[in-house]
């Protein structure tokens, strides 16, 4: 069978293949006194409070699980309008919210409604490596920049200025990252959309992570800045709705009908269920409960990180959100004999029976040397996972 050029041009997901490793050796060691324990996939340990669930229920006994609005429910649309002018003092109006099928189908969206074949994106590398596929569906060339720990893994102004050409639409980031959990300065930020924007060309920002940022420095949507900064965002992290698969995206006005046929076409309409359950999401209980875990992430953070860097896993820049450590293992590698993060993710899984991320997947500027630690998981999963990393290491 012939496989279009697009689908050819989509690389594999690396990060997969280690978690079905991982996932066949925890079988075998499932009764023994060390089974797995996973810090290598980004999904919060955490599920949807009760609130949550019981919204979920009570429409599904109501029988409310009807196809909505293309553009999502206008009651959950409102309340995501609430907390953007309750939690960052920003006014983002309802109309310009459109509901998604997670933010993956956000982001699709956004590539589907603002890119042509040949418009290349400006990305930093590291950067979560299903953005850059996205840009790749809509026929676009993401195009990475290395971005190093002295920027906080971000691009800059100056890197965005110095790389654009007439082929450049635009540039796509993430703050709070994946892998690195650190964010854009707001400042940086304002200069980045300043050149983007002399340019004619778009902004887009993944801001999945926001509401999991531990500095009030960092912790500000970039909507903050100018309302034709396009915003990604989603239920499944700070909500912790991970496979409710519903998320959403802030356009300019201009663009909520164009986006709003493609999302017709494409998805008809994000899960009603799913829309009815993050309703309550907003409610003050549930606030309170994502809040008090919020705090639980920064503990995990501020006990596992120095934990690392005490190991000889150095993280060079201290995540300011998320739930990930982007640590430099070349160290490790030469103390041990292995040639790279690829090969010491497999040791430590063999050896400490302990799943983590190589860097393969995120770029390719010195991401053999970093190995992602996912702090998305209970602190007694991570003081055994660094007692034994100490056991393996000697």
């Amino acid at each position: 069978m012939r496989i279009s050029r697009r689908a050819q041009a989509i690389e594999p997901f690396y990060v997969m293949e280690v978690a079905k490793a991982a996932s066949e050796l925890a079988q075998k060691v499932a009764h023994t006194d060390r089974p797995m324990v996973f810090l290598n996939i980004g999904e919060p340990d955490f599920t949807a409070p009760p609130l949550v669930q019981q919204a979920a229920t009570q429409a599904i006994r109501d029988g409310a699980t009807q196809y909505t609005q293309a553009t999502g429910m206008l009651a959950l649309r409102e309340r995501i309008s609430a907390w953007y002018a309750s939690r960052f003092g920003v006014q983002v109006a309802a109309s310009r919210i459109v509901v998604t099928a997670g933010a993956s189908a956000a982001l699709q969206l956004a590539c589907l409604a603002l890119i042509d074949a040949g418009n290349e994106i400006l990305m930093p590398d590291p950067s979560y490596p299903c953005n850059r596929h996205f840009v790749s569906a809509a026929d676009g060339k993401a195009v990475l920049l290395p971005a190093s720990a002295a920027d906080r893994f971000q691009l800059s102004a100056a890197q965005v200025a110095a790389a654009w050409t007439d082929k450049t639409r635009g540039v796509l980031l993430a703050s709070p990252s994946n892998p690195t959990g650190t964010s854009i300065a707001p400042d940086e930020l304002r200069s980045i959309h300043s050149v983007v924007q002399q340019h004619g060309g778009i902004t887009l920002v993944d801001e999945i992570y926001l509401g999991l940022s531990h500095d009030a420095r960092f912790g500000q949507t970039a909507l903050a800045l100018d309302d034709q900064i396009i915003s990604i965002n989603s239920f499944s992290k700070y909500f912790h709705m991970t496979g409710w698969r519903l998320g959403w995206l802030v356009v300019p006005e201009a663009l909520v009908p164009v986006v709003e046929r493609i999302a017709q076409n494409l998805f008809i309409c994000p899960s009603t269920v799913a829309q009815h359950a993050a309703l309550a999401c907003f409610e003050d209980a549930s606030i309170a409960e994502f809040e008090r875990r919020r705090a639980e992430f920064k503990a995990r953070r501020d006990y596992f990180i120095p934990a690392l860097n005490a190991l000889g896993f150095l993280v060079p820049e201290m995540p300011d959100g998320a739930f990930y450590a982007w640590a430099d293992c070349s160290q490790i590698c030469s103390k041990l004999g292995i040639k790279d993060s690829w090969d010491l993710a497999y040791e430590i899984m063999h050896r400490a029976h302990v799943a983590v991320t190589p860097g393969r997947d995120f770029g390719s500027t010195d991401t053999h040397k970093y190995l992602r630690f996912s702090t998305a998981s209970s602190m007694d999963n991570l003081h055994t996972a660094i007692a034994r990393l100490r056991d393996m290491l000697g």
